[in-house]
């Protein structure tokens, strides 16, 4: 079976040099490519790349790198999720892309070609017809695994809606890529089911939602079944335990895996008892959740798991197994990176590795694990110099009410971690999304201009636990806001930052958190920027995409609640009066998160208190954060700029453009 293996290593710091102030474009150019996955027979490379405002899927010799064939998609539509579902044959989906803030948008298509290009065959549409006709709207596909035995042949979860909360049926089905004709193989026990199959590609276990009696504030009930004597039983309830359980892999012994967590701590990693429905616990840790599983090269054996604490904690749980010194190996040839496994041969010999780091934006090779050798094939960002780059260290800190909140500095290269100018930038989200250790462009940017940047994983922040999440439900401006607080606050008491020259910048939820900063910490910021940002609650009823939806009705009544004095109270466009620092707002026209009505009515009370918008930059073309190269490249120079007027920077910013529709002052 084919699956991904993910593997990470601690890294350790390198020097830091004084490096020059480097083309604000050089860090708002996509990448070249985001990811390579090699063909079972070694032959091929499969590569995604941008090409405009879209991303194309370009299949490569893996001898000398020559392109074989170029896919792309109609109408604005970038290539997906893509996979080898044979030697020489791939299956792929299409996305929409809103904005470099908002997850891309599955359309739910699904086409298959050859490498060469040849025998192309459109496999699910809503627009169009198969060879079954006309597709439902009610019906979605999520491949599940290739079969080595028969490479025109993938099996896939068919999701169809019965239009209620108890959730989709499920079937796993047996797809042709080349007549797109399908065979039912199994039909899950109950609505809102999905598929574990195990290592023969047997559907093995279902992860099944019960949404009844269900409180907002609560995750939805799980049950677990196993496919035994071929009937489905349930192994684990979570209305009898208290505990939520989800079987993650099969291992070929029949091991059966699972992360459980009690609605409170970090979930833990265990093995499940198909009889009993018994939990062993694995591996847990008291700060964090499971970030990543870590599996054997043919994606049939797990081998650990990748918890980050701060920088990533690779946890090897069966020593026994060949590729756990697989990965000894690597640690020893890429000694100062994080090292990720794409994809391998079906004979396991050849490997495509990622690697990776906080200054490495990231770099493919090609590794053979008979001769122990790893030939370089391509990098994300070729024009990046990692040894220029800043470094990305994480802290923890005790908050005011002795929470443990975490998060990551950001150094700039060559300068002492003493008095400088800092940038706080909180993360968007906010719930469920939180700050990890790697390459980050805008950080890094910003570092490179001689700022110290602070992240922090406020309380509300995913990864910590569901309690620590929970904690954040209907504290937007109050305690989430205290924690970025109190982080500035340890930043000075440390003496990394100069108190006299701190700005808060976010972006979406963080852009909120940026101008409710200042609204609450009148004297702690000298500047505010918010970027396609959130600061009318009342609005986010009324404008956007997340009310189109009951779930979406039901987040915003969980998170922010609709007690309309309270929603007020807590809106930095209500209390603009309050803000006494010069702010920059920023927007896109086809935002459909946090739409310009946003940006329009903080920057409206602005001009109303007497304290109009220093810089307003509006991209008509834009969504959900700018995408266009030029745009980006307007809108962080503007910002540069900003940030070296109030709070000073002895290195330049580059030029200010109206490129790209910029509306600025």
């Amino acid at each position: 079976m084919k699956r991904i293996f993910c593997g990470a290593l601690f890294v350790f710091c390198m020097d830091a040099l004084a490096v020059e102030p480097l083309p604000v474009k050089d860090f708002m150019r996509h990448a070249e490519y985001s990811s390579v996955e090699i063909s079972p027979d070694g032959k091929y490379l499969a590569v995604s790349a941008p090409m405009g405002e879209r991303d194309i899927l370009v299949v490569l010799q893996t001898s000398d790198l020559k392109p074989v064939k170029v896919n792309q998609l109609p109408d604005g539509k970038s290539v997906g999720e893509y996979f080898w579902i044979g030697p020489d044959r791939l299956m792929f989906t299409a996305t929409r892309k809103f904005g470099q803030f908002a997850a891309p948008f599955g359309t739910g298509e699904w086409y298959a070609v050859n490498a060469d290009g040849s025998r192309p065959r459109v496999l699910v549409t809503y627009e169009g017809t198969t060879v079954d006709g006309a597709k439902k709207f009610d019906e979605s596909y999520r491949p599940l695994a290739a079969l080595p035995t028969d490479s025109s042949k993938v099996l896939v979860q068919l999701s169809y809606s019965q239009g209620s909360e108890s959730g989709d049926r499920a079937d796993v089905l047996e797809m042709n890529t080349f007549t797109g004709r399908t065979k039912r193989i199994a039909r899950a026990p109950k609505p809102g089911c999905s598929f574990v199959l195990d290592a023969s590609d047997r559907p093995a276990y279902v992860n099944c939602f019960d949404n009844s009696q269900r409180d907002y504030n609560t995750e939805q009930h799980l049950q677990a079944y196993h496919w035994a004597d071929e009937q489905w039983s349930l192994v684990h309830d979570s209305r009898k335990t208290g505990n939520r359980l989800r079987v993650t892999h099969v291992d070929p012994d029949g091991t059966a895996y699972a992360v459980m967590h009690d609605n409170k701590a970090p979930n833990q990693l265990g093995t499940l008892d198909p009889r009993s429905g018994a939990f062993n616990t694995l591996d847990r840790d008291p700060r964090v959740d499971l970030a990543a599983s870590v599996l054997s090269a043919d994606g049939d054996t797990l081998l650990g798991v990748v918890r980050m604490p701060g920088k990533p904690d690779v946890r090897v749980l069966n020593d026994a197994h060949p590729d756990a010194q697989l990965i000894a190996r690597l640690r020893a040839s890429f000694p100062t990176e994080s090292i990720r496994v794409t994809s391998a041969t079906a004979d396991a010999r050849q490997l495509v590795i990622e690697v990776s780091s906080d200054r490495n934006p990231g770099d493919f090779y090609l590794f053979d694990r008979e001769e122990g050798k790893a030939r370089y094939l391509l990098s994300t960002r070729k024009w990046i110099d990692s040894k220029k780059m800043a470094e990305m260290r994480p802290f923890t800190f005790t908050a005011r009410d002795g929470t443990k909140v975490s998060g990551y500095l950001t150094l700039p290269p060559g300068k002492p971690l003493a008095g400088l100018p800092m940038i706080v930038n909180p993360h968007g989200g906010p719930h469920g999304i939180r700050d990890f250790w790697g390459f980050n462009q805008e950080t890094q940017l910003f570092a490179n201009r001689g700022y110290l940047v602070l992240q922090v994983d406020f309380r509300g922040s995913g990864g910590y636990g569901r309690a620590f999440e929970t904690m954040g439900y209907g504290q937007w401006g109050a305690s989430m806001q205290d924690d970025v607080t109190d982080a500035t606050r340890w930043a000075i008491e440390q003496g990394f930052a100069d108190e006299d020259r701190i700005c808060i910048y976010g972006a979406s939820y963080g852009a909120y958190a940026a101008l409710m900063g200042a609204v609450r910490e009148p004297d702690l910021y000298r500047c505010a920027i918010g970027y396609v940002g959130v600061y009318d609650l009342a609005l986010m009823y009324k404008e956007g995409d997340i009310p189109q939806s009951d779930t979406g009705g039901n987040y915003l009544e969980s998170v922010i609640g609709k007690d309309r004095s309270l929603l007020a109270s807590r809106s930095p466009a209500a209390r603009a009066a309050e803000i006494k620092v010069p702010v920059f707002l920023a927007a896109g026209g086809r935002d459909q998160r946090t739409p310009k009505e946003q940006t329009d009515s903080m920057a409206d009370a602005l001009e109303r208190a007497g304290n109009p918008v220093r810089v307003n930059v509006f991209e008509p073309k834009e969504g959900h954060g700018f995408y266009d190269v030029a745009a980006r490249e307007n809108v962080y120079t503007r910002m540069l700029a900003f940030f070296g007027e109030h709070i000073g920077s002895t290195v330049s910013v580059g030029t200010i453009t109206k490129d790209a529709g910029a509306d600025g002052n």
